[in-house]
């Protein structure tokens, strides 16, 4: 396809026009799950690869992850977007994200094959649909513990201050 790299591209920068409808407080707060997840993916991209779970036979540059265009930009921005909606409400979390990984799995999953961005090899539909409602269980997991640590951290601080 003619504009596959224009169409990567805005895929992965559209979604950064949104984040200044966040407020800085939602950015901040849950900052440290997105980017544990991000760096999760980067890892995970990288065993893809060797594995050849999929193949991705276009990238933007040689030598740079070919996920990095998904996981920078709809992955990293609809995170912060998830988060504030659904961050205490696991069920509807769960539930958003099912919903959210089945129209990648079933849609555009298709899109990406037929503009030549990727092909899935050795997993099927299924299998990455459960892989990212784990990812999105491991996400929520790092976020609430963070919380749940720094919390406390922070309450033992304000005491030592009384």
């Amino acid at each position: 396809m003619k504009n596959r790299k224009q169409m990567i591209t805005l895929m992965t920068l559209l979604p950064w026009l949104s984040l200044p409808l966040l407020r800085k407080k939602t950015l901040k707060r849950f900052l440290p799950g997105t980017l544990f997840m991000c760096v999760y993916l980067v890892a995970e991209g990288i065993l893809a690869t060797r594995r050849k779970w999929w193949w991705f036979p276009f990238s933007i540059k040689p030598n740079v992850l070919a996920e990095l265009p998904l996981i920078l930009g709809p992955f990293f921005v609809g995170s912060f977007w998830i988060f504030k909606y659904t961050y205490g409400k696991f069920m509807f979390y769960f539930l958003v994200n099912l919903i959210v990984d089945s129209f990648f799995t079933i849609f555009m999953l298709n899109w990406f094959k037929r503009i030549g961005y990727v092909t899935l090899i050795r997993f099927t539909r299924i299998q990455l649909s459960l892989l990212f409602l784990l990812k999105s269980v491991l996400m929520y997991g790092f976020q609430y513990f963070y919380e749940k640590v720094f919390s406390m951290r922070r309450n033992k601080e304000e005491q030592a201050e009384s």
